[in-house]
């Protein structure tokens, strides 16, 4: 429970997406977490929630913006509580960019194509405020064309960005300097290039709130069929 509220009640389901090419006998197959809607409203926008992106090469300290991007951040506390990130990558990384990550088909996994554009089975509405996108502000993926907001991905910028405007919904910044140098340490990479070198994993994303204590990590929930 956060803020005296109940946990949501979405179920996850799970499809199924293997690379293409040949299939071995009777595969395990690797199974992507979807669902069928966002999460219930559940964070007390009167607190302050921080989370812990624990990568190989260090800690990521982000403090979230509950009042400002209240549906946002629920959600990336839900999904974050609820295992969703661990085992997914940095897929895109760009140091005149930023670093994404999000997507449930970009694991370190060969058996699973990373696509990109994959989120949790459902999109987000925007949510405008005044914060903008500067280096370590955290901010939601768009489909380009149309803008709608993506689910679970996000991403941490490494430059100033004032070309996204009011775009891609702010929703945290990064908290201090030595998981700025986290960030920029993410090996540059892009999702489509055949040749980028392994991306890195995201271990785990915990939430901590204000006067709740440190956070206990939520197992992973294994996904029905």
């Amino acid at each position: 429970m956060r803020g005296g509220t109940t946990q949501p009640t979405v179920t996850p389901t799970a499809t199924v997406t293997q690379q293409a090419g040949e299939v071995t006998p009777e595969p395990t197959p690797l199974q992507v977490k979807t669902y069928s809607n966002p999460p219930e409203m559940t964070i007390d926008t009167s607190k302050q929630y921080s989370a812990v992106i624990e990568t190989k090469k260090g800690d990521i300290r982000l403090e979230l913006f509950a009042d400002e991007a209240p549906q946002t951040v629920n959600n990336f506390v839900f999904l974050a509580d609820d295992g969703f990130y661990d085992g997914l990558t940095f897929h895109f990384v760009d140091p005149e960019l930023a670093a994404q990550a999000g997507d449930p088909t970009c694991t370190t996994s060969a058996a699973i194509t990373c696509s990109g554009d994959h989120g949790p089975g459902y999109t987000l509405p925007a949510e405008t405020n005044d914060k903008e996108h500067i280096v370590g502000s955290v901010a939601m993926a768009e489909e380009t064309d149309t803008h709608v907001t993506n689910g679970s991905q996000f991403f941490i910028a490494l430059q100033d960005l004032p070309q996204l405007g009011d775009h891609n919904t702010v929703f945290g910044r990064v908290a201090d300097e030595e998981s700025m140098d986290v960030v920029r340490s993410l090996t540059p990479r892009g999702w489509r290039d055949p040749n980028a070198p392994p991306s890195d994993e995201i271990l785990s994303v915990t939430i901590q709130v204000e006067g709740e204590g440190t956070p206990t990590p939520t197992p992973t929930p294994t996904p029905t069929q």
